[in-house]
């Protein structure tokens, strides 16, 4: 053996040289575990024991918390609908969330329900300007993505895929109908007193079709 040899030997089996060496491997190992670790915020997303997203476990815990925000920034209708002939993009802006084609809008009214077309009533409301159509889904089928997308405090950035996003809105809806329509005579409304708070995205400034979160009759 070469003295070099030996030096560099005794120079890697050091009590310091070892510890260097270690903490070097452990840096390693930390970077390799986070470049293969992807991160998902859990803030809002439910998943299942074996780690895939479950519809039924989130629309059960986030409903509750999304129907409590839409009733807290519901405006009445008389006052939303004045809004908007006035200027629809400020009513917007003052009253909305942005969503994919328009603003979702939290409204409350009372009315009369009319007759019903696949579900959906027209709802006769006093005060609102000539020619404003309002319509509640009342199932069975409750289409769009209105409750997910009302509050803004759900975005696509919180779930795995765009399949459990659009899952997400339909398990909300799914858990509506449970709490809400379920109680309520929802295929014999016609000719009722209704009292409705709900969301729906202004598309047309004379048509809005309300999912709601909250419906009583009178």
């Amino acid at each position: 053996m070469s003295a070099s040899t030996a030096t560099t030997r005794s120079r890697f089996s050091s009590p310091r040289a070892k510890r260097i060496i270690l903490a070097a491997v452990v840096v390693v190992v930390l970077i390799l575990m986070g470049v293969g670790t992807k991160v998902v915020s859990n803030s809002s997303a439910a998943v299942s024991t074996d780690g895939a997203f479950s519809p039924a476990t989130y629309g059960k815990t986030q409903f509750p918390k999304i129907q409590a925000e839409i009733v807290k920034r519901a405006v009445p209708a008389a006052t939303l609908a004045e809004a908007i002939a006035a200027n629809p993009t400020a009513a917007s802006d003052k009253y909305g969330v942005k969503a994919t084609t328009g603003s979702e809008l939290s409204v409350s009214f009372t009315g009369v329900a009319g007759t019903p077309q696949d579900g959906i009533y027209p709802v006769a409301v006093q005060g609102l300007p000539q020619g404003l159509n309002i319509r509640v889904q009342t199932g069975p089928a409750i289409n769009g993505t209105d409750l997910r997308d009302a509050t803004g405090t759900i975005s696509f950035g919180q779930f795995t895929n765009q399949i459990d996003y659009q899952n997400a809105g339909a398990a909300l809806n799914d858990e509506m109908k449970k709490l809400v329509l379920a109680k309520v005579d929802a295929a014999h409304l016609q000719g009722k007193t209704v009292s409705v708070v709900g969301a729906f995205e202004l598309i047309n400034p004379n048509g809005w079709l309300v999912t709601p979160v909250k419906l009583s009759m009178q």
